[in-house]
């Protein structure tokens, strides 16, 4: 039993990028990074990592957007490792399809499904399925309500704005868990922290930039939210999800991983009108306190173990998806993530 106030999980998130590498002129096909990821959370599994979490994106440089498929795929050739969306944009799904497709998925796996529900950072998904983004936070609210109706109840009454209502009608299949684990997914909005805390549930937060340390007000809010509505602080589940590499040295690592992750942050700087992202600003973010986990395996367990500290969390997510670096070289950062780090972490936080 996972003990939230010992335990520490680790695991791989990713959204399962196709970006165009400059110096081909070539971009990895959909199907074969959907055929890769399937054989990551292999590796993951063997090598002993808690979770393997895929975001869902509705543009050409990413090839997940139904991750449910791709996570039964996984959960039919693995046993152990839990199987999550990072995130599901709830705004602009159906509760009920959610539900249905995470407590299918739960069965295929036996009881090691999670849906990781957020609004997501990309819009290209409300004008696709037909929302406007003037409706952008109350469908979020509106569809999570229901979302957690169902997993409370196999029958639901409910109406909303938003969706047509339902009247006494049953959900299946229901899951093997139960209830259907439902984590609720942060950029660092205070309202999203306060939210998940006064409705007890598991949270996750983006930090992909600036110093994690900095997320701890908000890791506050979140508890104090929840005891205030009567949830126990101490039973809470916090993660984290952060961008990195882990190579055999950490200057191999740095060197390998830089110039990808260079191209990849400053086309979405372009969308979102970021300064240019160069390598002082990549040195700085991989140094002790900041936001990237670059390095051997030492180094990026020093770091993830700064980051229990300084925020209580419960689970690290490293997210390395840079479809222009060799898969070979994922998988050995997988291995290496599973064999070598989350030992350290664990053998760190069990001295106390």
């Amino acid at each position: 039993m996972f003990n939230p106030a010992t335990d520490m999980e680790i695991g791989i998130s990713t959204f399962l990028e196709t970006a165009t590498d400059p110096s081909t002129g070539k971009a990895m096909s959909h199907a074969e990074r959907i055929r890769n990821a399937v054989e990551e959370i292999q590796i993951a599994d063997q090598v002993g990592l808690d979770v393997y979490a895929i975001g869902e994106h509705h543009r050409a440089d990413y090839a997940a957007s139904a991750p449910a498929v791709i996570l039964a795929a996984a959960a039919a050739v693995t046993k152990n490792i839990r199987l999550s969306s990072a995130v599901t944009v709830l705004s602009s799904d159906d509760p009920v399809r959610v539900y249905q497709q995470f407590s299918t998925l739960d069965g295929i796996s036996n009881g090691r499904a999670e849906v990781m529900a957020g609004r997501g950072s990309f819009i290209e998904s409300f004008p696709l399925f037909g929302y406007s983004l003037e409706d952008y936070d109350a469908l979020f609210d509106e569809k999570l309500e229901l979302l957690l109706k169902i997993r409370q109840s196999e029958k639901v009454s409910w109406q909303g704005g938003h969706r047509p209502a339902i009247n006494n009608l049953g959900v299946y299949p229901r899951p093997v868990q139960e209830p259907l684990p439902v984590w609720i997914a942060s950029g660092g909005n205070p309202e999203s922290a306060v939210r998940a805390g006064m409705l007890g549930l598991p949270i996750v937060f983006a930090i992909i930039g600036g110093m994690p340390e900095r997320f701890a007000p908000l890791v506050s809010l979140y508890k104090q939210a929840a005891e205030r509505a009567g949830h126990d602080p101490s039973k809470l589940q916090i993660a984290t999800h952060s961008h990195g590499f882990v190579g055999d040295t950490t200057e191999g690592a740095a060197d390998r991983f830089f110039p990808a992750h260079e191209i990849q942050m400053n086309a979405i700087g372009r969308e979102r009108g970021w300064p240019p992202y160069d390598r002082a600003a990549f040195d700085a973010a991989r140094s002790l306190r900041g936001a990237l986990y670059v390095g051997d395996p030492e180094y990026v367990a020093e770091k993830i173990v700064l980051l229990r500290r300084n925020l209580g969390l419960t689970r690290f997510f490293l997210h390395i998806d840079i479809s222009m670096l060799p898969h070979r070289e994922v998988l050995h950062a997988i291995e290496l993530l599973g064999t070598k780090v989350a030992p350290l972490v664990r053998k760190e936080l069990a001295r106390g």
